[in-house]
């Protein structure tokens, strides 16, 4: 079983749903990974940095599911991340109401001595800046996945280009693929993007699911349709966590495994969605996610009589 390094943000949230809305609750890219990554029991760290008004509560959470927070710094009298935001009828769009950068406007990871050899590397979304300072101190990593946006494409293209030139695996959304790639055809944008380094693919379609690329190789999971989204904030760091996780317990980064990462990862992040911020991912169980992946198997499996 592999070790799993987890760089993201560890966060205040404010969301406003159809569904309702929320004053300030945990969330960030960092722990919704974490919180995800932790049903396959790997030994796993988390590298981020939050303010003094943080409260000890979430970090118990995560040690709780049994994520090491040794390499979170906590900054003396610093205000945490804090991001709010509204989502309109359609769930799958939103608008950002106030972003406040906080300590993360100066923050300089540091990643702790015993998870420096991970054997998996996930770079939640972040500044590429941050991403590559990580890249920097770990040693021979098997596999480095990229999270990455649409915000930092426009604000920060060389230094992303940088980092995307060093890592495995990149996940973006398709909107996100076009903007990088300049292609429309989503086939030719994996392409593009392979060509800037990575090995693989993954453009994420919200409820329609996502895609993997690999060379010539092309693998698509559905998402599991829902009667109801609640909330999506967080779904696709809930993703990369069981894409991540999945790949660092099972050691095997070949592009068949991949594609049980895909759908372990789809499984997961379809839970996030049931309730507001990380409410679903804190009381999750082992069961429970069988039986979706049951419902998963029923939905992508079938026979064909070829004529």
């Amino acid at each position: 079983m592999g070790k799993l390094l987890i760089v993201g943000t560890v966060a205040f949230d404010a969301i406003e749903t159809p569904f309702g809305k929320t004053d300030k609750i945990l969330g960030g890219a960092a722990t919704y990974i974490g919180l995800s990554a932790s049903n396959f029991g790997i030994d796993s760290g988390v590298v981020s940095v939050v303010g003094e008004d943080f409260p000890q509560e979430h970090l118990d959470l995560l040690t709780e599911h049994n994520v090491n927070i040794d390499g979170i710094e906590i900054v003396k009298g610093g205000k945490t991340f804090f991001w709010s935001g509204k989502y309109h009828n359609d769930m799958n769009s939103r608008d950002t109401l106030v972003t406040e950068l906080n300590v993360l406007a100066d923050f300089d990871p540091v990643v702790p001595a015993a998870y420096q050899n991970a054997d998996v590397v996930m770079l939640g979304n972040l500044h590429p800046f941050v991403q590559m300072r990580v890249i920097e101190q770990v040693k021979n990593p098997k596999l480095i996945v990229l999270d990455t946006m649409n915000f930092w494409m426009d604000s920060a293209l060389e230094e992303l280009k940088q980092v995307i030139a060093k890592v495995d695996v990149i996940t973006i959304n398709d909107e996100e693929a076009r903007q990088l790639s300049g292609e429309y055809s989503l086939v030719k944008a994996a392409r593009e993007i392979e060509k800037m380094g990575p090995k693989y693919v993954v453009i994420k379609k919200g409820e329609h699911g996502a895609l993997l690329f690999h060379d010539d190789k092309m693998f698509f999971a559905p998402a599991l349709p829902l009667e109801e989204v609640f909330d999506p904030t967080g779904a696709g760091d809930t993703f990369a966590g069981g894409f991540s996780g999945y790949l660092a317990k099972t050691e095997d980064y070949s592009f068949k495994n991949m594609k049980n990462a895909i759908i372990y990862g789809s499984n997961l992040a379809s839970f996030c969605v049931e309730k507001f911020g990380t409410e679903r991912m804190e009381s999750l169980d082992k069961k429970e996610v069988e039986e979706r992946l049951e419902q998963f198997k029923k939905l992508t499996q079938f026979k064909i009589e070829l004529s």
